[in-house]
């Protein structure tokens, strides 16, 4: 059960009303107090106040200040009058339970008109953003409206231009053309001229003229002999090449084991694929399956696993017999969450690995027979 504090002092004046409530420990967060026209209530657990007032105040620019163990309130009245006494006299148990009821609903009602007038602030607030945003993007869309109309109007000048020109070029193209053909015209008129002048100068014999025309069509002929060209001549040429010179002494010259070492140059660059037309382009160091390995490693490093991809098939399509490509680019696969692609490197690494070692054994034991049979 609260316990009632009776223990206050109070002043007045004609316009405001000072009470102190003293309450001990009494803090902003723990304490709770309701103000309103007639009634005034203070409860600080276990203590509670209660205080039904002689005239009505103004609940709305009135005080309360809580601190130093006190509650010091400030009441203004609505009537500047002097109070014979703080609490109103004559208040029975029914009438203390009405001005208590109607002090929270008009409470209540005030707290309801506050947050709807908030509401309709808030949706004014809304209101005016809105209408500044719709303004800001109607300008925007304006501003890329002017614009697009701007480049609309520069690429139809420019196209208009463009066309000009192409007429007036096919214009000039056909009056060279008719010129040509009128040139060929008057070059065509003037050799009939020239023909019918020399025609009429000859005899008007008939062996005359057959012999003339047979001498004619005979220079023709020639003419056109020798327009033809003469046949190319068949011919050879012969090449001759450098010989192999190693920087040796002749007594200490080796011919099996260098013969040996070019066979197997040769077969390198065969295998290595380096007459490919794809591979013109490259610098020597980029036909290098190592440097390629070397560069797929470091992209791998780095993430990106296509570009490695790339480096490692073209190492493979050099030099298709080092495993360690294979499980490169199967690494690079799994990353990239090609399963069947993985397997099948995986595989084919496995498969070289497996036939190397077995001739690296083979080599051994044949390099061991002819200590066994002491040779």
């Amino acid at each position: 059960m609260p316990l009632q504090v009776g223990d206050y002092s109070w002043q007045q004046t004609e316009a405001a009303v000072f009470l102190s409530l003293p309450l001990r420990g009494v803090s902003v967060r723990d304490a709770d107090v309701f103000c309103s026209e007639s009634y005034l209530k203070v409860n600080f657990p276990p203590f509670l106040f209660e205080a039904f007032l002689y005239a009505p105040i103004d609940d709305a620019i009135s005080k309360a200040k809580i601190g130093n163990d006190t509650i010091l309130f400030t009441l203004y009245k609505k009537e500047a009058v002097m109070w014979e006494s703080l609490l109103a006299s004559g208040a029975d148990k029914e009438m203390k339970q009405r001005i208590r009821e109607q002090s929270i609903l008009q409470a209540q009602e005030r707290a309801q008109q506050a947050g709807e007038a908030k509401a309709a602030a808030r949706r004014e607030d809304q209101k005016y953003t809105l209408g500044v945003m719709m303004k800001i993007e109607e300008d925007e869309r304006k501003k890329i409206e002017d614009m697009k109309e701007n480049e609309r109007r520069k690429t139809t000048k420019e196209l208009e231009v463009w066309k000009e020109c192409q007429r007036k070029a096919k214009e000039q193209k056909e009056n060279q053309r008719t010129e040509i053909c009128q040139q060929e015209k008057q070059v065509e008129e003037e050799r009939k001229k020239v023909k019918h002048k020399s025609l009429t100068r000859k005899p008007s014999s008939g062996h005359l003229s057959s012999k003339g025309r047979h001498s004619e069509n005979i220079f023709s002929e020639k003419l056109k002999e020798d327009s033809i060209p003469a046949p190319r001549s068949v011919g050879s040429i012969k090449i001759n090449f450098t010989p192999r010179i190693f920087p040796t002494a002749l007594r200490e010259s080796q011919v099996a084991e260098e013969e040996e070492w070019l066979h197997k140059q040769a077969e390198a660059r065969r295998a290595m694929n380096t007459d490919i037309p794809e591979f013109c382009d490259l610098k020597e160091e980029e036909r290098n399956p190592d440097w390629l390995k070397e560069k797929g490693n470091k992209l791998f490093a780095t993430g990106d696993y296509l570009a490695a991809v790339n480096a490692y098939n073209l190492a493979l399509r050099l030099n298709n017999k080092i495993p360690l490509l294979y499980l490169n680019r199967a690494a690079c696969h799994l990353k990239l969450k090609n399963l069947y692609k993985t397997i099948e490197d995986s595989s084919k690494a496995y498969r070289i690995t497996k036939l190397l070692f077995g001739l690296i054994q083979l080599t051994r034991l044949c390099k061991m027979m002819p200590r066994r049979f002491g040779v």
